[in-house]
Order: structure tokens, then sequence, then C-alpha cells
């Protein structure tokens, strides 16, 4: 599995942060940017890069970053075959991988602190998809939707 990271210029100091929790435990990722703090960035360049990665994967997982984790969410949730969900908290995110086998997990740098950030991305890193029946089924309709739109 490879994650690819993305985060605007409001998400950037979280995403540099997960980066180097990252490393540090070993997983292999790439930073698909923003590469420096620029205040006049915008995200769906981001999202996009990160999302577009993801969409051509079943194995690898994005993690994006803005200021309410909303818009990163919307525009990643454009491609087909992402399920993109936003982190709320651990117990939350947990639950998003088990049921809905999400790849790519949205953070809001404006309401989430480092340690949150950090338990929710190995929550998401860690939890495998239960792969019940029910859940399959829901993705199978998501993707039936997404063919047909």
């Amino acid at each position: 599995m490879k994650i690819y990271l993305g985060a605007d210029h409001r998400g950037y100091l979280l995403k540099e942060k997960i980066a180097r929790f990252l490393f540090e435990k070993g997983y292999s990722f790439e930073d698909m940017g923003a590469l420096s703090l620029d205040p006049d960035d915008d995200y769906p360049l981001y999202a996009e890069k990160v999302a577009s990665m993801i969409a051509s994967s079943t194995k690898d997982r994005g993690i994006l970053v803005c200021g309410s984790g909303v818009g990163v969410l919307i525009v990643a949730n454009k491609f087909d075959g992402v399920r993109a969900g936003l982190g709320i908290n651990k117990e939350q995110v947990v639950a998003a991988r088990n049921d809905d086998d999400i790849n790519v997990l949205a953070l809001a740098s404006d309401f989430t602190d480092e340690k949150q950030a950090l338990e929710m991305v190995l929550a998401f890193l860690e939890t495998p998809f239960s792969g019940k029946a029910k859940h399959k089924k829901r993705i199978e309709d998501i993707s039936r939707i997404e063919a047909n739109n």
C-alpha cells in the first residue's frame, strides 16, 4: 500500500506532521503537494492529484487536508472509485473503514489537533474493511451509481 498526501496552505502544516509520522512508522508515501506554504494556493489542485492516484488503484490510500476538510472531500468524491470520508474522530474513522472501505481520509486542519489527526491516520491505515455482504453490496451500489452518472 502506498499513501498519497495532499493539502493546501491551511492544511500544509498538519500534512507535514502526518508525513513525518508516516516516515517514522515506515509507511510508503508520496507527497503530492503543496510542497511549500503558499497562502495563494487552492485545495482542488492537491485533492485532484491525490484522488486521481487512488481512482486508478485498488490498494493505495489517500490523505487530504484543508481548513474544513470538506473542500478536499468534495473534490475527491468526484472521482469514480474514490470513497472519501471526513475524519471526525478515531472511532468514526474505524467505522468508515470497516463499513464503507473508505480509501481517502479528509481532515480538517482548523478543527483537528495533531494528536487527533495522527490517531485518525493510524486508524485509517490499520483498520481493514469488514468484507461483510451488506457492506460489499453497498459499495457495489455506489459503483453502479458512478457508472450511470
